[in-house]
């Protein structure tokens, strides 16, 4: 799923593992991304932690998609500042998942994120784009 995602690809996002409902990936941040504060905009952050969760509901096998998510800002983020972000199902019920994401620069956490799944039963995966997100 990861290689045909464009959007995180496209900004240097990394996947660092996935596998069993669990994923890491990792960006820095970039000039581009900084908002007219001078500070990342949340919706990369979000973004960064949305990939994540993608890749670990994903991680199971049958295609699932985001049904909601909810973010917390803890923390400003800087031109830069390498993000982690690391996610963990924390509960699978029928087709339904939630997964909580933590995005830490270094040891400091910056966000945390907790997403909704859906999966879409068998279907196969198609060739391209995203099968989880905002």
């Amino acid at each position: 799923m990861f290689a045909a995602d464009a959007a995180s690809r496209g900004l240097g996002i990394e996947l660092l593992s996935a596998g069993e409902g669990a994923a890491v990936v990792r960006m820095t941040v970039t000039a581009a991304m900084l908002n007219g504060h001078g500070i990342a905009h949340g919706g990369y952050v979000f973004l960064l932690a949305d990939t994540a969760f993608a890749c670990a509901c994903n991680s199971r096998g049958p295609v699932t998609v985001a049904s909601g998510a909810d973010v917390s800002f803890t923390a400003p983020v800087h031109e830069g500042d390498v993000l982690t972000a690391t996610a963990h199902e924390r509960s699978r019920h029928g087709r339904n998942g939630i997964y909580d994401v933590t995005v830490r620069r270094a040891e400091t956490v910056v966000a945390e994120f907790r997403g909704r799944s859906r999966a879409l039963g068998d279907r196969p995966r198609s060739g391209g784009g995203r099968t989880s997100g905002a």
